[in-house]
């Protein structure tokens, strides 16, 4: 692909990028509408989020791995599709058990998405490179953030549309970026012989899921301390225990454990874990907080959030630019690191009478952390690894950062949810009310309580969410810890497409044995087929990526 081609690709996969990203946060403010208008829960409420975190988390690796053994555009759209009727299905939801099941569906879309965007970008664009294109791609997330509250406000707010077009709207969308992509991405294709392990797949979702089932229950449905939390406490552990186990013997493992013994991948992972809590288990609950507690709009809700939203634009657009001039990435790292523990620290110590301003100054602060961080992780795991293993290492570290998100989101709103309870007692009992005679004052029937006991629910929903920051905060710093002893390498200047021509051609001619078979590597056989055409480059020209396969072996 020529450069002017490859910006193109990039529109397309931005698009889809931003397709996701403006439905995930739709969705996220108009929640307290959701949650109240179906009647559910504070764990419903979770759940909802949770359901599509666990479902994208289990899926990632499996889209990962086959990003290196067939067509990276094919998946790219796959996966778009699936997120997309995922989408329009949630709109249809009669209950909030219904809601959960189909975001599950669009998790799956959105495993897919948040691995195959970057694995195709790292395919087209150099590391240092790279750099120059996060400006652009953090604005595209930027602008998914701000427009998607906004317009998922402007939409619940609408009486004659409804909450159920916040999943609608971005069925359009959808379908002009699938065209753009099928019009725009032309890559090579690595095509192998296939051997997924899907039974290392089903294993991580199972104890994965236990685990998190048993964080969002106990405390409430049963005990933390009884039979049944004990039962699934190691019905997990067993289960991730068995995936490892299955992991180390199989063929083409969904996570390739002699990964982790490259120091930058270990860390990285720790550190992605520790972001993805402190992301998405601190930020998810910052529509709530300021619809709930604070008595605003979903539409100023969407507004309150912009300071962030502005702090990561800014941060990842001039980190990426340094980053490209002068190729180091470690720094900004670090910088970000340091700035989320700050912010999550501040928010931590709001409640319900906070001024809006210094909240805005803490949201901006965490913003900025947030654009130095994300992308850069990744982008030093994928400067780190061989070529082949592009797909296998970049879904690994968004996995472990989905999990810690989906972690993230179960724990601290279990926390969230068990701390607001025992406020709203107390808050009712300072005030000479039963808390039994209440019918459970909460979030399921805010709307219908009396003023008085309405108040105090809210009090105790901004008072209990600056616990969720404060852990939050202590995630960012031990990310922190894991990024300083991440060892800086110098980034290569060739995109994973070059480097794998570059080695075809170090290789000139390939070696045969005596029975015949090529002793070339794998990878490097099925990039390219061969052309009679006297002006392609050395003799080869790249297979276009609409599902063919190219030399196989």
């Amino acid at each position: 692909m020529t450069h002017g081609q490859k910006i193109q690709a990039l529109v397309g996969l931005l698009l889809g990028m931003f397709v996701a990203f403006l439905s995930s946060t739709i969705v996220s403010n108009a929640l307290p509408v959701i949650i109240t208008d179906l009647h559910g829960s504070q764990d419903q409420y979770t759940w909802v989020v949770t359901a599509t975190l666990l479902a994208s988390t289990a899926t990632t690796p499996l889209w990962g791995k086959l990003s290196d053994l067939v067509s990276k555009k094919l998946l790219v759209q796959a996966s778009l599709a699936v997120f997309t009727l995922g989408s329009v299905l949630a709109g249809f939801s009669q209950s909030v058990g219904m809601l959960i099941g189909f975001r599950v569906v669009q998790g799956l879309g959105l495993g897919g998405l948040q691995a195959l965007v970057m694995i195709v970008i790292a395919s087209m664009f150099s590391p240092r490179e790279r750099g120059r294109y996060q400006g652009p791609i953090a604005a595209v997330m930027s602008l998914a953030i701000v427009a998607g509250p906004l317009l998922g406000g402007v939409i619940v707010d609408t009486s004659w549309l409804g909450w159920r077009w916040t999943f609608y709207v971005c069925v359009p969308l959808a379908v002009i970026a699938l065209a753009v992509i099928q019009r725009t991405l032309n890559l090579p294709v690595i095509r192998k012989e296939v051997s997924l392990d899907y039974l290392g797949a089903v294993l991580i979702a199972g104890g994965v899921s236990t685990l998190l089932i048993w964080v969002t229950l106990a405390g409430k449905n049963f005990d933390w301390v009884s039979g049944m939390s004990f039962g699934l406490v190691v019905l997990g552990l067993a289960l991730l225990a068995i995936a490892v186990f299955v992991e180390s013997r199989a063929k083409d493992p969904i996570i390739p454990l002699h990964l982790f013994r490259d120091r930058t991948i270990s860390l990285a992972t720790i550190a992605s874990i520790s972001v993805g809590v402190a992301l998405f288990g601190g930020a998810v609950f910052l529509g709530q907080y300021f619809q709930i507690a604070r008595g605003y709009s979903p539409t100023a809700a969407g507004l309150l959030t912009l300071p962030m939203v502005i702090g990561s634009m800014i941060s990842a657009t001039v980190s990426g630019q340094l980053i490209t001039r002068f190729g180091k990435w470690k720094r900004y790292l670090v910088v970000g690191a340091i700035a989320m523990a700050i912010g999550f620290g501040l928010l931590g110590t709001i409640d319900a009478h906070t001024n809006m301003v210094v909240i805005g100054g803490y949201l901006f602060i965490v913003g900025l952390g947030m654009g130095m961080t994300m992308q850069n992780l990744v982008l030093a795991v994928q400067n780190n690894v061989e070529p082949a293993e592009l797909g296998s290492a970049t879904s690994t570290v968004t996995f472990f950062r989905s999990l810690g998100g989906a972690a993230g989101v179960s724990v601290l709103g279990a926390v969230l949810s068990n701390h607001v309870t025992d406020l709203i007692k107390q808050g009712l009992a300072a005030v000479g009310i039963d808390p039994g005679q209440t019918g459970g004052a909460g979030l399921a029937n805010l709307n219908e309580l009396p003023g008085p006991i309405e108040a105090i629910v809210r009090g105790a929903y901004g008072d209990g969410t600056a616990r969720v920051f404060l852990i939050a905060g202590i995630m960012a710093a031990i990310s922190l810890v894991a990024i300083v002893f991440i060892k800086e390498v110098a980034l290569k200047t060739e995109s994973v497409d070059e480097q794998r021509m570059s080695e075809i051609a170090d290789g000139a001619t390939p070696s045969a044995t005596d029975d015949g078979h090529d002793d070339r590597r794998p990878e490097l056989v099925a990039v390219l087929e061969t052309t009679d055409d006297p002006g392609s480059d050395a003799g080869v020209t790249p297979a276009r990526d609409h599902g063919e396969a190219t030399t196989v072996r």
